[in-house]
């Protein structure tokens, strides 16, 4: 699927956003992806999921080996699942508690076990890498991450390969540098 494409189905579904946005990387933005618009939508999810997953089996290839599908709660719960269903296998997730992504609800990860990291959006990559660390330290193989929006432009920094749909650079702030909270505008986070 094509880049303009599948911002035309961010756009029609209202989940590009334009404003004064505070990231979960703490950063500021004038840019905000909310997936939680365009994921509404099942039949838009499926074909947008499918799209990232053909993506990585061609780059792949018959080196893919993948026995689940691992995301973080709550943006990566419908793209992990979706990611599953194109790939045919099961689909977990990690979720917060005391401050961190934990494995939880007997979700297990066997030793050898092959797993694909599934996100919303990655803009340092951080929830990523907790994911991966979370399968590394039960014995598993992340295989590759796989995410609707890279918006590190590719320099996350993460171990495995990463495959996105979208791949650019908004403009992002430390909120001390940011020139629109010296304009007087205050911003906001509309993510989870």
């Amino acid at each position: 699927m094509e880049t303009s494409k599948v911002l035309d189905l961010f756009k029609a579904t209202q989940a590009l956003l334009t404003g004064h946005f505070e990231l979960r990387s703490g950063l500021h933005s004038d840019h905000y992806f909310q997936c939680a618009l365009v994921l509404q939508h099942p039949r838009i999810a499926e074909q947008l999921c499918a799209a990232v997953v053909e993506k990585m089996r061609l780059a792949l290839g018959a080196k893919l080996q993948v026995q689940g599908v691992i995301s973080p709660a709550l943006g990566g719960l419908p793209v992990g699942h979706e990611i599953g269903r194109a790939l045919n296998v099961r689909a977990i997730f990690a979720e917060k508690a005391e401050g961190r992504l934990v494995l939880r609800r007997s979700f297990e990860i066997k030793p050898g076990e092959h797993l694909v990291v599934a996100e919303d959006v990655i803009t340092r990559g951080g929830r990523v890498q907790e994911v991966m660390d979370i399968v590394t330290a039960r014995g598993g193989i992340v295989e590759a991450v796989c995410v609707l929006v890279d918006r590190s432009g590719g320099q996350a920094g993460l171990t495995a390969p990463v495959f996105s749909l979208i791949q650019m650079v908004p403009a992002t702030w430390p909120p001390a540098e940011c020139p629109l909270c010296r304009q007087g505008r205050p911003p906001v986070h509309p993510g989870s």
